[in-house]
């Protein structure tokens, strides 16, 4: 096959990777009289809508997914193309990436860095450093499922959409007087992609499917009314592809016939029709390729079947919104939001259009739950889509920015199950990165360079300017402590602890004194592919290396002291962290990148790494460290406002932690154009990279509120361009759950909840004027200190809600710290008896927050006696035949309709007095009683 791969991208030169893929842009045009489609509005605008079909362009298809499947859903009217990945379908297989040749060469390339004897050091990394293979593995595609209608001539009223609000994607259009829909989602709970076919008239449902695919496999009909994609993923740097996969669809119809036989299904004279499309893949781990394929495809297709339709779209909306409805976000709406999507993009730079970035932001929050579910891979630089064998930059992660980008906004927008994929990558990292540690370094502990891929390599790869970066593991360890600080999940700490502590034993191993300065430095690194002179990037000590390092050895240190655990180890960071190089202000008044005051060889390189201490870090920040804060400001002056797709959303994030709102916009404004996003508002490099997307949800959020900084500042960036809307369901550091509301540019009410007792900093505008605070919880005034004029500090309880607004304001009754998950109207809560108390006095009540048709979402509030308990069971009877289909904030068992949930591994402990509660979505097929009693056990 064709082999893209990063070292021939990166081989375009150092003005930038992909530069030769430079797309001149698209184009669409206005329609005077264009209105929103009534399912838009009824979205709330959150939907991508067009009134023309994809046509072969995989940029105006729309994305689909689970987690584990994956689907491009093309809308075409004679023939609909779904376009479908599964996670684990990789090239090659497992392998080994470690140089053993790297550590008796070591100390000679760092004596050759330390001498700035750059290049050399660079052409013995390249002979001596690099992994084997040298590059790593590409993400594949599994192939086509094409449904073959007819012609499509006469073709009227068209429309096609993908509704954020229960991820379904939805084309419908006349043909011949007859009105077809075409609805398309990828469902978690039954792990099979979905295709409903309707009409309004009886029998107008004709077409044939077949698969196809660019891998090698085979077709086949294993029954009369299924056809199957047999095959193996392609061979790559020399590794032979070894991933087996089987794809099968299914049809049922009302009406009609469905028959199948040599790898075609035909359908004729349906009225409705219902594909399921499963797919299973051998890939078990990074180390096995043996999985019963075959068996998880039809295993997962025969369940599916025995499900009605109804009922499957009621299960996925259901497990779907509990993660995305928590989140909910207005920043107003104009007429130009009646336009199509692509028309809004390409006009976006001359209309107002506020609504466009809330859906900005919900898109994003969208593709996270698509390509990252727990038990799934990562979401990888295109998150799980991809129709090429030879993607750009293998479509596997880069760790030096897309990687961590893609989860900047999983803790912030109250998406943390989505979050567990990378938490489980790091574990097998471990394992392989101690294997590279000890081979190229002589060295304990675990390391991981600039990429990785589904195989897990952790080597150099690419060639020293680009791949010669050290720590790419460190960084991914800093997301352990970072995930920790929204959540306070000690059981979550106490497990991944070991792959912190893993990262950091290895640079107490490596790090080396610098010969002039002292100071402990890596070598070699670099400052990511950017070269500090020509043709040479390797260097000691880089900026970014001293900020990551800084972050891991300080949360290292502190989830040792919370753990009780290796005081020696302590010791041992915190001595390190004293003796790593400060981040420096240069002769430009910028942060300097490297050791030396260098001028960089590319000033507006799409790379700003040496500002990670501004963000995601809070080693930069304005009240902090005022001189540093300055010279980030006048960094990113030098660097420009302009780059890829993914740096102008990294430098949305900067801003915003500049709180120059204004600016922070002026970036966002600047992704929304035709070069930097797609039609189907995927983020191009170009071409496409999700972290892009990821990036750009992100900063909106950092936009609207800061935890990084030991306190919530609420609204530290808001634009004039959003002067009136609202947000809920936000979270910070610390556990709080936050809600705000502001018109003319000034907050009225604002909202945070708390997961846990203590004590809260509140930073706002709204703070130095007149303002009311309530605990909403119990109507009780909390007492406050005032550490500043704009800051307000109080006491908080777990499970309480607290209020701030202008004197005056009527608390909004769609305002709340966490959004609803019903796309329906609440309902009146339904709650059970309290539980009859344990001997430590603690009890759980259950209650009913919200429901639709086949199903609904319940919440079991508990809330310690009068002394602490360290952990608790609650146990339940379903009297309705309820089922639970996904729970957060707690692990549960359900045997019949008997329920068992425990907290211990959430942070169980409860002080006395507080309180938490757990959620769940459950399906229901008749009446919603809740159980009769509820009981609470402690320990």
């Amino acid at each position: 096959m064709s082999e893209v791969t990063r070292r021939k991208l990166l081989g375009v030169g150092a003005a930038g990777a992909g530069a030769a893929l430079l797309p001149a842009g698209w184009s669409a045009v206005a329609k005077a009289d264009s209105v929103a489609p009534p399912q838009v509005l009824a979205a709330n605008d959150l939907a991508l809508w067009y009134d023309e079909s994809a046509g072969t362009d995989w940029l105006r298809a729309l994305p689909i997914g689970n987690g584990r499947l994956g689907a491009m859903v093309f809308g075409n009217v004679d023939t609909e193309r779904l376009q479908l990945n599964e996670d684990t379908v990789w090239a090659g297989g497992p392998y080994d990436s470690a140089n053993t040749r790297g550590a008796a060469n070591l100390a000679e390339i760092r004596r050759r860095v330390f001498a700035d004897q750059w290049t050399q050091a660079q052409d013995l990394i390249n002979q001596t450093m690099l992994g084997s293979p040298v590059g790593q593995l590409a993400y594949q595609p599994v192939g086509n499922l094409r449904l073959a209608f007819g012609s499509a001539s006469g073709a009227s009223q068209y429309n096609r959409t993908l509704d954020l609000t229960t991820a379904t994607a939805i084309t419908t259009y006349v043909l011949n007087g007859v009105r077809f829909q075409r609805e398309v989602f990828a469902s978690a709970p039954d792990q099979v992609i979905v295709v409903r076919l309707t009409a309004d008239r009886a029998n107008a449902i004709t077409f044939t499917a077949t698969f196809d695919s660019p891998q090698r496999t085979t077709v086949s009909s294993p029954d009369g009314a299924t056809i199957g994609l047999d095959g193996v993923s392609g061979s790559m740097e020399g590794i032979t592809g070894q991933v087996r996969f089987l794809a099968l669809a299914n049809a049922v119809a009302t009406g009609g016939t469905v028959t199948s036989s040599g790898g075609t299904l035909r359908v004729n004279g349906a009225t409705s029709v219902t594909v399921l499309v499963s797919i299973g893949s051998s890939y078990v781990n990074y180390r096995t390729v043996n999985g019963d394929y075959q068996g998880i495809a039809r295993g997962r297709l025969n369940a599916a079947r025995t499900v009605a339709f109804d009922q499957l779209r009621s299960r996925h909306v259901a497990d779907y919104q509990a993660l995305f409805g928590r989140v909910s976000i207005d920043l107003g709406r104009t007429a130009a939001a009646d336009q199509t999507t692509d028309v809004r993009i390409a006009q976006h730079a001359s209309s107002n259009d506020p609504q466009f970035s809330a859906l900005l932001f919900q898109y994003g929050r969208y593709l996270l739950i698509c390509s990252s579910r727990p038990g799934s891979q990562p979401a990888n630089l295109q998150g799980i889509w991809n129709d090429q064998m030879a993607p750009s930059w293998d479509s596997k992660y880069t760790i030096n920015a897309n990687l961590p980008m893609n989860y900047w906004p999983a803790d912030s927008t109250n998406l943390a199950e989505c979050y567990l994929p990378v938490f489980d990558m790091i574990k097998d990292l471990t394992v392989t990165g101690a294997r590279v540690a000890q081979a190229q370094y002589g060295a304990g502990g675990w390391v991981t360079h600039h990429n990785t891929d589904a195989w897990r390599g952790a080597s150099v790869v690419d060639g020293a300017v680009w791949g010669m970066w050290q720590t790419g593991g460190a960084w991914l360890a800093t997301m352990i402590w970072d995930h920790y600080l929204f959540t306070g999940d000690v059981e979550f700490l106490r497990a991944n602890y070991p792959a912190m502590k893993g990262a950091a034993q290895f640079f107490l191993d490596t790090l080396v004194a610098h010969p002039t300065l002292g100071y402990l430095v890596t070598n070699p690194s670099n400052s990511p592919e950017l070269p500090h002179h020509s043709n040479a990037s390797v260097c000691a000590g880089p900026t970014m290396d001293n900020q990551i390092l800084r972050d891991l050895f300080n949360g290292c240190a502190r989830a040792a002291e919370i753990l009780g655990v290796d005081a020696t180890f302590r010791t041992q960071v915190l001595t390190a962290r004293d003796r790593l190089p400060p981040t420096r202000v240069g002769s430009r008044g910028n942060i300097q990148e490297w050791l030396a005051d260098w001028v960089e060889t590319e000033r507006t390189h799409r790379h700003v790494s040496h500002l990670y201490g501004l963000h995601p870090s809070n080693q930069i920040t304005r009240r902090g460290t005022p001189q540093l804060h300055t010279a980030a400001r006048q960094t990113l002056e030098l660097r420009g406002d302009d780059g890829t797709g993914w740096s102008l959303a990294w430098k949305i994030n900067y801003w915003a932690r500049l709180e120059d709102a204004a600016r922070a916009h002026k970036l966002l404004r600047d992704l929304v154009r035709t070069d930097r996003l797609a039609p189907n508002m995927f983020d191009l490099h170009p071409p496409f990279q999700i972290d892009g997307n990821f990036g750009a949800t992100s900063g909106i959020a950092e936009m609207l509120l800061h935890s990084h900084n030991n306190e919530l500042h609420l609204l530290p960036a808001l634009p004039s361009a959003w002067p009136t809307g609202s947000v809920s369901g936000l979270r910070g550091r610390g556990g709080y759950t936050v809600g705000m509301a502001w018109t003319s540019g000034q907050a009225d009410e604002l909202v945070v909840r708390a997961d846990r007792d203590g004590t809260v900093k509140l930073r706002a505008r709204l703070f130095t004027g007149s303002f009311t605070l309530v605990d909403a919880t119990d109507g009780t005034t909390p007492a406050t200190t005032r550490p500043e004029t704009d800051v307000v500090q109080l006491a908080v309880r777990a499970g309480h809600t607290y209020r701030a607004a202008r004197p005056g304001v009527t608390p909004s009754p769609t305002l709340s710290a966490t959004a609803s998950v019903s796309p329906t109207a609440s309902i009146s809560p339904t709650t059970s008896p309290p539980s009859s108390p344990p001997p430590s006095g603690a009890r759980a009540v259950y209650a009913v927050k919200g429901s639709w048709q086949g199903g609904f979402q319940g919440e079991v509030t508990v809330t310690a006696g009068s002394v602490p308990i360290q952990g608790w069971t609650v146990s339940w009877t379903f009297p309705s035949g309820q089922v639970i289909n996904q729970i957060w904030s707690g692990t549960h068992t359900q045997s019949g309709a008997n329920v068992t949930v425990s907290n211990v591994a959430y942070n169980g402990a409860l002080p006395a007095g507080g309180s938490t509660t757990f959620g769940f979505v459950a399906s229901t097929s008749g009446a919603n009683n809740p159980p009769t009693n509820v009981t609470c056990t402690t320990t």
